[in-house]
Order: structure tokens, then sequence, then C-alpha cells
């Protein structure tokens, strides 16, 4: 009997301690990971790790708030407990407009940096939209949380007059050291379960490319760091990455056989055409490099085979160049009745039938620094076009830095706001380059019969205002990055699209679809225009013009699975699940045409974004590193590996599913089990190697070490 009273004090003790409100905390912690993960349909496989160090994370700030008096205590309750709500939220909206989830940190100042109001109209369709995910992650903890503040009250606060007597006093000493003990009781049970949750990471054998271990202990793919730590987690560890800086992972080993694969088998005719390589010695660079990474960057170029130059290297040397950054742009929408001179430049140029435009890190920053830089972004904050101007790392290898030493006059357009840091980013690039604001040659926006600017600008417009300035400055390149087909879709939202909608009110497809394309046929018209004065000017076969998206409407899968007439198997609509989307969501176009071409040349290779470098490098027969870019020339007979923003990838001989493990060979390729082993892991490691290039190189400025 004794036994049973004595835990009987103890169940009423606990039950005494878990009716303070302050114990909703580590729930409301546990609720918002749990509902988030449902919700946004998350892999559930992971919810041992994250749900344990969501309830950790609140179980020491209850612990926390118990060190405080109640007033001050309350007021940071409600602050911590909205504020977190608010963030789940807002996770939400920027993973369905930006199609990424942000850190707190790094986010809110590429945040701060942009003019958010240019996505107004998106951010309030998607509040809309994600109505049942507000109710559950705010509206609803929030009610919950006012009833355990009313109904909980902690001892002596429903007093009616306060007492001095001394035995109030002791009373008061009492409760404070009791709100003490329960503090520290809750940060004893706070620690024990982070123990818990650290040794299921670092412990259990998780299997796949991506583990709860490795994402622990980087700043990088932020969507997995979610989907399997938590964004609770994934916030914490950017505060603390910002604090102390990142763990130092340690580098692949490099394996000279896997480099092997990105050349290719060397044929027998292949032999009179040189490597698209410079004289590096990376040896000495090695010997003398400022640190490990910088090392492992000469060692790892050093192991690379360059790929050789070919029979159409040089065949556009000398001529002017304009590159087009086509925004939200996909190739699904090209039509001969509809889109007339979308349909000659991609038909009647080089036809690249496989072309990939795969999602990678800050959406239209991060196409773009793949088209540009032949390289991708690192998947996570700092944004690397951004950082690139920021700490003016040294970019030989893009074309405007390339073809401005051979007497080029390089000129950038972008008929909008500033945006990710462009001031300093495409000057850095080398560009001349001109925006609304804060640049040498500010650019007059399009504006309507009440004095106010449209919202998207015009391309056509673009092309009108801006052909004169560069007409007569041959040779030129000149650097498009379009507007017309930015988000959100509608004839209401958009302005663009209204301007064109007695254009596509007959077509067969829905409101939204339709909106999509009246917006992109001012792309249309601009093109349209720039081939016609190209020819007026006397110019358009000494020009090439190459056009690539910098993303797919993302947000809007409806549009491409109309546009395309098949399902693209995704669970939502609004999320790109790697898992299980068909990747030919991502299949795009790649304008590559001149007025010179007399017939097309047709590739069928798999190839992506950051092979648009050194291909149009080779064409205009530039000297460029070739083993120093995640890009592949796609007319050498080198293999480019097209990666996906999940590290699956394609090539020629087939897909690799990181999800699964498994190969695909594609239809006529036969290997053997070993040689399919092989082939995989070299790749493999390629492919991860290239994804952190653009990283390594940035963060040490490597290109200026090494390229005189």
């Amino acid at each position: 009997m004794t036994g049973f009273k004595h835990g009987g004090q103890k169940m009423k003790v606990l039950i005494k301690y878990l009716k303070n409100w302050r114990m909703y905390i580590p729930f409301l912690f546990f609720y918002l990971e749990l509902v988030f993960h449902l919700y946004m349909k998350l892999d559930m496989s992971y919810a041992v790790v994250f749900l344990l160090l969501s309830f950790a994370g609140g179980m020491i700030c209850a612990g926390i708030l118990f060190f405080l008096p109640e007033k001050p205590a309350r007021i940071v309750g409600i602050i911590l407990s909205v504020g977190l709500s608010v963030l789940f939220v807002a996770e939400c909206i920027c993973k369905d407009i930006l199609q990424q989830y942000y850190q707190i940190f790094s986010g809110a100042e590429t945040a701060a940096g942009n003019h958010l109001t240019d996505y107004a109209s998106a951010v309030v369709q998607s509040l809309w939209d994600h109505k049942i995910g507000i109710f559950f992650l705010l509206i609803l903890p929030v009610l919950v949380l006012a009833f355990f503040m009313k109904i909980l009250d902690p001892a002596g606060q429903k007093k009616k007059r306060k007492s001095n007597s001394r035995r109030e006093q002791k009373l008061k000493r009492m409760r404070r050291k009791a709100a003490v003990a329960r503090g520290i009781a809750a940060l004893i049970v706070g620690a024990a379960v982070h123990l818990l949750a650290l040794a299921v990471i670092f412990i259990l054998p998780w299997k796949g490319d991506f583990t709860p271990e490795k994402l622990y202990q980087t700043d990088t793919n932020i969507d997995d760091q979610v989907e399997q730590l938590g964004v609770i987690t994934m916030l914490r560890l950017d505060v603390k990455h910002r604090i102390f800086g990142v763990p130092e992972n340690a580098l692949p080993e490099i394996d000279d056989t896997a480099a092997l694969t990105v050349a290719g088998e060397k044929k027998e005719e292949e032999k009179e055409y040189p490597y698209n390589a410079l004289d590096i010695d990376f040896e000495a660079l090695k010997a003398s490099a400022p640190n490990n990474d910088s090392a492992w960057l000469d060692e790892y170029f050093e192991s690379v085979v360059p790929t050789r130059q070919n029979e159409y290297t040089g065949m556009f040397e000398g001529y002017n160049v304009i590159f087009i950054t086509a925004e939200g742009f996909s190739g699904y929408m090209i039509d001969p009745e509809i889109t007339p001179t979308l349909y000659k430049l991609s038909h009647e140029g080089f036809v690249f039938n496989n072309f990939y435009s795969t999602l990678h890190f800050t959406s239209t920053s991060g196409g773009e620094f793949q088209n540009l830089t032949g390289l991708y972004p690192k998947a996570g904050f700092p944004v690397s076009m951004t950082e690139t101007g920021v700490q003016k790392t040294y970019l030989p290898f893009t074309l405007a830095n390339q073809l401005n030493g051979l007497g080029y006059t390089s000129i950038g357009f972008h008929f909008n706001q500033n945006m990710y840091g462009r001031e300093l980013s495409h000057p850095n690039l080398g560009y001349d380059w001109r925006q609304f604001t804060e640049c040498e040659h500010p650019l007059t926006a399009e504006i309507n019969d009440y004095g106010n600017a449209y919202w998207p600008q015009s391309d056509d417009y673009m092309i009108e205002q801006t052909f004169d300035d560069y007409k007569d400055l041959q040779p030129f390149h000149v650097y498009y990055l379009t507007i017309s087909g930015h988000l959100p879709y509608g004839f209401e939202d958009s302005q663009m699209s209204a301007r064109n909608k007695e254009l596509v009110e007959d077509l067969p497809y829905s409101e939204k679809t339709k909106a999509y394309i009246a917006a992109n046929l001012e792309l249309e018209k601009g093109l349209t225009r720039l081939v016609e004065y190209l020819e007026e000017a006397g110019i358009a076969d000494k020009t090439v013009i190459a056009m690539a998206p910098d993303h797919i409407p993302y947000s809007d899968l409806d549009v491409l699975e109309e546009l395309a007439g098949h399902s693209f198997n995704a669970d939502s609509l609004e999320n790109l699940d790697e898992k299980t989307v068909d990747t030919d969501v991502y299949r795009n176009t790649w304008i590559l045409w001149s007025g010179s071409m007399e017939e097309p040349v047709v590739v069928d290779k798999p190839c992506s974004q950051v092979d648009i470098l050194p291909t149009l490098s080779n064409l205009l027969g530039l000297k460029y590193d070739s083993r120093m870019l995640s890009g592949t020339d796609v007319l050498s007979e080198a293999d480019p590996i097209v990666i996906f923003f999940s590290n699956s990838w394609l090539t020629e001989r087939g897909m690799y599913n990181r999800y699964t493990g498994e190969f695909e060979p594609a239809q006529g390729v036969e290997m053997t089990e070993e040689e399919e082993k092989v082939y995989v892991e070299n790749v493999k490691y390629l492919a991860t190697n290239r994804l952190k290039l653009a990283q390594l190189i940035i963060e040490n400025d490597y290109y200026r070490q090494a390229v005189k």
C-alpha cells in the first residue's frame, strides 16, 4: 500500500507539472512538425528523427520559460508560439511560390534584398490555397494556447489580493523554487530526448545517398533537411552554422577512373582534335594551395579528362551573341501556329531533343547561374549568383568575360527592379548591366494610361527599346533576362496575359493555361521583332541567338500537364516531389540558332542548362578549360550528365533514382551487373562533385588562383 500511495503522489506531482501552460510548448513543437509533414506530404519514414528533435527543442524552450517570472514568461511564450506557427506557414508559402524552403537568416537576407511586391498577388493566392494549412498550423495552435493560458493558471495567480505576510512571502519563495526545479527538470528531459535523437541520427544504419547524419552536418540540401530533420531543426542549424560555421566534411577521394566517364571512349577519328583545356599546372597549384578545398579542386580538375574540340569548334567565331534567359518558360507551349518564331528558332538551328531545365536552388537566380556560369548553384544560402557579386568572385569563363577580352561590347538588360543583388553580380559576370534601379544606365519602364508601370513588363517592349543601344557596336554580346512570363498566370493577375487575351481565347485550354500562353506571347513578339531587326540591319547571318529558361513554371504543374497532354505523376501540383514525379516535367527547349545555318543539327543526347556555356564556348572558338565546369560540350564525344535537384541523374546510358538506389538502363543499352555497378558508382561520384564545384570555387575564389 505504501508503494501504491507513493506512486499516486508522484502521479499527482506529474499532473500538476503538466497542467502548467508552459508545458504546452513542447507539444506545440511536436504538433507543428507532425502536421507540417503530413500537410506537405513529406516522407514520414524519418518521423522518429524530426519528432524527437522537435519535442526536445520544445522542452528546452519550456524549461527556459520556467526561469522567467510569470508575466514576462507569458509574453515570451506568446511570441514564441505565434512566431513559430507563422514560420511554419511561411515555409509552406515559400515552398509553393519559390519551390524552396527558406533558412531563417540567409533566406531573410535574400528576401530583404528583393522587391517582394512582385510576388504580392502570388502570395495572396498562395495564402488562399493554403487556408486549410493556415488553420491547422496557425489559427488552431493560437486558440489552444489562449485556452491553456486562461484555464491552466499556475498556483497563486487566482489570488484576489496581495499579502505581505511572512507566510505569503514564504509561499512565494517556495513557488519560485518549485518553478526553477520544474525548469531544471524540463531542461534535463529536453537534453535527454535530444541525445536520444542524436543517437537515432548517428547510430542507426540509415540507407540512401542522403542520410540524417549527413544532413545534420551541412547547410545545404534544405529540402532534405526539412523532410528528415524537420523545419525547427533546419532553422536551428542555420542559426548554429551562422554563429559557429559549418563542419568541414571530408571531400571525396579523387577517382581517376570515374573522371574518365565524362570524356567517353576516345574514337580513332577524334584524335585529330585538340582538347579544350588551358595550360594549368595543377600539381604546382596543389603544392601551394591555401586550404584543403583548393587542394581538392586542384586534384579533381587534374583528374578530369577534358572534352575535345570537334567539327563544330569555331562555327560561330566572331559572331554577335544574344543570350536570353526566359522567365518561367516551357517548350511545351511552342506551336507552329501560335508561336511561329519560337517554332522556327527551335527547329531550324541546333535541335536538342533531350534538353532539361532541372530545377535547382533559388528559382530564377539559380537558373541564371546555370545558364551563365556552367555550374550548379549551392543547394542552400547564400545564393550563389548573389555571392559572386558580393565577393567579386573571378569568373573568367562566362561569355561576357571571355568575349570582352576579344573586343566585344557586352550589355545586359532586365526590365525589372533590382533583385538577387544583380547590381553587383552581373557587372562581375562582365556586363554593362541595365535595369530599373541601382545601375549606371537605368531603364525606363513601360507605363499605362494612368502613369503606372505594367507588371510584369513586356519582353517585346524590352527588345524594341534596347536594340538601337547595341546594333552598331559589333561585335556585341547582349544578355536579356525576360519577365513577361512571370507568375501568377491569370488575366486579372498578369497585365501581359490581359494584353494578349484575345489571341488565346479560342485555344482548347483552361483559363490559367491560356493566361500562361498569353503572357509568353510577349516573348514570341519580342523574338519576332529581334529577328526582323537583325535581318534589317543585315547581321542575322553573323549573329547567334541562344535562349534557355531559368526554370519551368514549377508552381503550375497543371499548366504543364495540360500543355504536354499527360500527367507527370506528381503527388502535388504545388510541390515537385522527385521521388515520384516523371522527370519529363523538366523537358524543355534550348534555342541555339543563327541566320547563317542552312539546315538544322539534331542532337539527341540528354543535356541541361549547365551544358550551354561549354557548348557555346566551343562554337565561338573560345579558349576555355572544359575540366573546370560542371557542364559538358554537348557537341563533343563526351557524355553529359543531367543532374536533378534530388541528386538523381540521367545520361545517354540510363536513369538513376537516388531514392530507390536503382538504375534503369536506356532502351537498347546492355550492361552486365558488374558493368552497371561500376558505371553507376562512377557517375554518382561525378554528379556529387559537379554539384559542389560552384560552392568551393566561390568560397575560395578558386579561379583567381588557377586561371591567370
